[in-house]
């Protein structure tokens, strides 16, 4: 196995994934009266998230993770982890081990390289989606490609509904003309679908809309299904909700979502299941 190295990034900076889930999982977190009146929702503005900034690396937490702990913020569904990364110019996650755990990481802006013990070197640019299965376990590194320019991404962690499975990556490359004034599908369960696949019940969109369009949007396990979305740019209103860039905004109980774009944008859709065993 690969010896743990960490060159700018200390094993109290990463959220430990090892231990066994909770069989009754679910969405921990009630909706805050403070900020929306919708029994059935949850919103987190981009100024509420947890922050941290290390120097080589600034980033905003929508869940508890590292240093920032939350009680009422430790997941949606099994949605565990979005994490919003700014990295420095030539920094870096060292090495560190991840097991039983689906990491989706969108890069956003700039060059972001990958090694991991399974032999795999990538550089992953804005308009490609990575995705790992950690399963019986892995070792990574993530660095900045670029010695001139900062590197933003997101990196989603979903709980997955097979432990211990044969560690897996892969990377795709988007066609951003799908994605126009459309959600473009980017993650499923099913390998023959669009996009990469992880194991879990869970389905991401992507689309970027010009100002005025307004759509409507059907999860597709209704039942069992929350979504959270969350505003790369641009500003929309979802349900009635207006959200800024980098606002996080879950609903659930929910067959359709109907959206509107308020400024030229960005939406992320992560349609996930609110319980462990659904």
């Amino acid at each position: 196995m690969m010896d743990l190295k960490a060159k700018n990034a200390s094993l109290s900076e990463i959220d430990s994934d090892s231990k066994p889930l909770d069989p009754n999982l679910g969405f921990n977190h009630l909706p805050n009266p403070k900020n929306n009146s919708m029994k059935n929702s949850l919103l987190i503005k981009a100024q509420d998230r947890g922050h941290a900034n290390h120097g080589w690396l600034d980033t905003n937490h929508t869940f508890s993770f590292a240093n920032y702990y939350n009680p009422d913020r430790m997941h949606f569904g099994v949605l565990r982890v979005l994490n919003d990364d700014h990295v420095a110019a030539g920094a870096g996650f060292g090495t560190h081990p991840h097991e039983n755990m689906e990491i989706i990481t969108i890069p956003l802006e700039g060059d972001l390289e990958h090694k991991d013990s399974m032999g795999t070197q990538e550089v992953i640019k804005n308009g490609d989606v990575q995705v790992m299965s950690a399963g019986t376990g892995i070792y990574h590194s993530e660095y900045n490609a670029n010695k001139d320019k900062p590197v933003k991404f997101f990196q989603i962690w979903v709980f997955p509904n097979k432990r211990n499975v044969e560690p897996r990556y892969d990377q795709i490359t988007l066609e951003a003309p799908k994605m126009e004034n459309q959600f473009m599908q980017i993650l499923s369960p099913n390998s023959e679908d669009e996009g990469v696949w992880i194991h879990q019940n869970a389905w991401f969109d992507l689309g970027r809309f010009e100002s005025g369009k307004s759509l409507k949007h059907s999860l597709r396990n209704a039942k069992s299904n929350g979504v959270f979305a969350m505003v790369v740019d641009g500003k929309f209103k979802i349900e009635g909700q207006e959200l800024n860039p980098r606002d996080g905004f879950g609903i659930w109980e929910i067959d359709n979502l109907q959206i509107e774009a308020i400024e030229t944008g960005r939406l992320l859709l992560m349609e996930v299941p609110m319980e462990m065993n659904s």
